[in-house]
């Protein structure tokens, strides 16, 4: 079969022209123009790093934070930059102080890393993880909701919710579901490590107590960069893993989580200073700005998703407003018993890669149960890719 071409967009990013990548969603892809905006922080940085640390950072990262609240619809002084997600969500969690018994929810499609950590400090304070089952398939986002709130109990402290799942990359309800946990004082962590770039978020609105989300993901920031937003009322308990000069600085005009966050030691921020110039030029390649770009990719992963499943006869696992930019499919006849461990490499996911050029997830997954593949759409994807992944794949299956 002919390798089919990406999309009139493939020649912002650079990708390896022999690579039919359908996997933006696990690491994400950065545009040259971003990688080379990147490169001319690096070597102002490095022309005279005392002058960038000392005198310049502190504005550049608060041009940075500004331009993330416009995005985000949210306050510049609540957000903090984190390298990613999975930062973020342990800086919340080894933050907080839970009393013995107290009980923290958790869907079990969370992503593992996230989980592991959630399972790590329950064991630390002798609190307990309270799993919550959601079917996969699915027929409609109202059953998240109720499942949710049927594991609610009056131990309940904390949960996290998923803005989009990893492994089975299902568009939660987050909103209804954190309004009706934060009005019943149950704080919630929100994972949005897929969120940024590939849902509309109003942080203020929303309400969560605690959000993260990758910019290196959707937005198509260089990697390292994520951010952590904090409600003004929580700042108080929460400090970063590392902890630096910014504890007994004195504050002047700004606040103790900003001084907290804002040095944790010499790093590299030069993918966070590069986050701004990422949003503008995405944006101005496509009428609409990012509106249009969220839409048009959710629409290709809708289009993706059916060609697949027209061509390996299966049903659509969810409606489409439970789809975003990825979109997971259980394949035929399978099941975790005996499967891959998530771990290790499927070998579905090799003979994709060797015999047809096919960069794609394939995973064995425990709860829900099920052996599947996630596609992705963004910019530089084509309908064409997802006809040459269906017939590839009914060549292997």
């Amino acid at each position: 079969m002919q390798r089919p071409e990406p999309s009139q967009f493939a020649h912002l990013w650079g990708l390896d022209s022999a690579c039919v990548f359908l996997n933006h969603g696990s690491f994400g892809a950065t545009p040259l123009a971003v990688r080379e905006e990147q490169q001319r922080w690096q070597n102002r940085l490095e022309n005279e790093p005392v002058h960038f640390f000392e005198e310049l950072m502190p504005t550049f990262l608060q041009d940075t934070r500004e331009a993330l609240a416009t995005f985000l619809h949210c306050q510049s002084e609540d957000l903090a930059l984190v390298e990613n997600a999975t930062t973020g969500v342990n800086t919340i969690l080894r933050s907080l102080e839970f009393q013995e018994g107290d009980e923290i929810l958790v869907p079990d499609h969370a992503y593992q890393a996230c989980r592991n950590t959630i399972d790590y400090v329950a064991n630390r304070w002798n609190a307990k993880v309270n799993i919550v089952k959601i079917p996969f398939p699915i027929e409609d986002k109202s059953i998240v909701l109720q499942n949710i709130l049927d594991c609610v109990t009056e131990r309940t402290v904390l949960a996290m919710i998923d803005t989009v799942t990893s492994p089975t990359g299902l568009r939660m309800p987050f909103e209804e579901i954190t309004n009706e946990l934060e009005s019943r004082d149950i704080e919630v962590l929100l994972d949005a490590a897929h969120g940024i770039g590939m849902v509309p978020l109003s942080l203020d609105e929303l309400g969560a107590s605690y959000t993260t989300s990758n910019c290196h993901k959707w937005l198509c920031a260089p990697k390292g960069t994520a951010f952590l937003h904090v409600r003004k009322d929580k700042q108080e308990k929460i400090h970063p893993l590392t902890i630096s000069h910014g504890m007994t600085f004195p504050l002047g005009d700004t606040t103790r989580f900003r001084h907290e966050f804002d040095w944790t030691g010499t790093r590299d921020v030069t993918g966070h200073c590069s986050i701004p110039m990422a949003i503008d030029f995405l944006a101005s390649h496509v009428e609409g700005g990012w509106p249009a770009i969220m839409r048009r990719n959710h629409e290709l992963a809708i289009i993706g998703r059916n060609i697949l499943c027209e061509s390996l006869g299966i049903a659509p696992p969810c409606p489409d407003d439970m789809i975003t930019c990825i979109a997971t499919l259980p394949l035929p006849s399978s099941n975790s018993s005996g499967g891959i461990p998530l771990h290790e490499p499927d070998p579905l996911h090799r003979e994709l890669k060797e015999k047809f050029g096919i960069q794609i997830p394939v995973w064995s997954w425990p709860s829900p149960e099920g052996r599947y593949i996630r596609i992705s759409a963004q910019l530089y994807n084509s309908e064409e890719q997802y006809v040459y992944l269906s017939q590839a794949l009914k060549e292997l299956l």
